[in-house]
């Protein structure tokens, strides 16, 4: 099976049709999502859905464009509500100095609460970096120095240089549809470079839907079309990047349980 490691289940375009998309997602052959949280206001929505269908999990934090919106989250607060079972990580957090919808000192606060989180609790962070490489791998390093997270970095579309720093820190890259896109040929050569027992698959549905389905509402189902590129660029078969993606899925998010085959 294929695991979405990053969707966004509760966003419009989804969340209206959900068990339609949970039922393709299944027909295609994946068969868990993650479903992944932006704010802690909308927490318990993401929450709500994993608390509803056996093969998704979610996660708490805050997104950087929601930093300044939530400026005092705390550690304490994101340990508090990860305790549910169904809550496998942190984040999605980081550093997004393309838009900067929050200010770049309360994004990297917030940032380093989710690692301290992270670090308390053994849950993977989530990280989002967008134009953001040389703070997001300062940050990560310094954290990393006051005691060892996992984590992984999410929609890898950055340069070769933070994929190879996030893998020397013990972190995972996710590749999303980006990968597929005509003008990606920097991300499919760092593809390439990573190793492939550092990678996972997602979607970010409902953005970013993978070739043939560019500029529609993405979802779960679509994250094959992204393993298959990946699976060629790696020079292994579909099934083979099934396999090892799926187990790098739970060797990273220990919470989640492994379906019975």
């Amino acid at each position: 099976m294929l695991i979405d490691s990053h969707c966004h289940l509760d966003y419009p375009g989804l969340i209206e049709d959900i068990d339609s998309v949970v039922a393709r997602a299944g027909e295609a052959g994946v068969g868990m999502m993650l479903t992944i949280s932006t704010s802690l206001e909308g927490f318990p929505r993401v929450r709500a859905i994993a608390e509803q269908y056996e093969n998704i999990y979610c996660t708490v934090g805050v997104h950087p464009h929601e930093a300044e919106k939530e400026p005092e989250t705390v550690a304490d607060q994101l340990i508090e509500l990860s305790q549910h079972p169904r809550v496998v990580g942190i984040g999605e957090t980081g550093l997004d100095y393309f838009y900067e919808h929050s200010p770049r000192e309360v994004q990297q606060q917030v940032f380093r609460e989710h690692i301290k989180a992270a670090r308390i609790t053994d849950l993977p962070l989530i990280v989002h970096t967008r134009d953001a490489d040389d703070d997001t791998v300062r940050i990560l390093s310094e954290e990393m120095e006051r005691g060892a997270y996992p984590g992984l970095i999410h929609c890898f579309s950055a340069t070769q240089q933070l994929a190879e720093r996030a893998v020397d820190l013990g972190l995972y890259i996710s590749i999303s549809g980006i990968a597929t896109f005509k003008r990606a040929e920097d991300l499919r050569e760092t593809v390439k470079s990573v190793p492939l027992e550092r990678l996972l698959v997602e979607t970010d549905a409902p953005y970013l839907a993978p070739v043939p389905f560019r500029g529609k509402t993405n979802e779960p189902s679509y994250v094959v079309h992204t393993a298959a590129t990946v699976a060629e660029l790696k020079e292994v078969s579909d099934t083979a990047l099934a396999q090892t993606t799926t187990d790098n899925f739970f060797r990273l998010f220990t919470k989640a349980a492994r379906p019975a085959s």
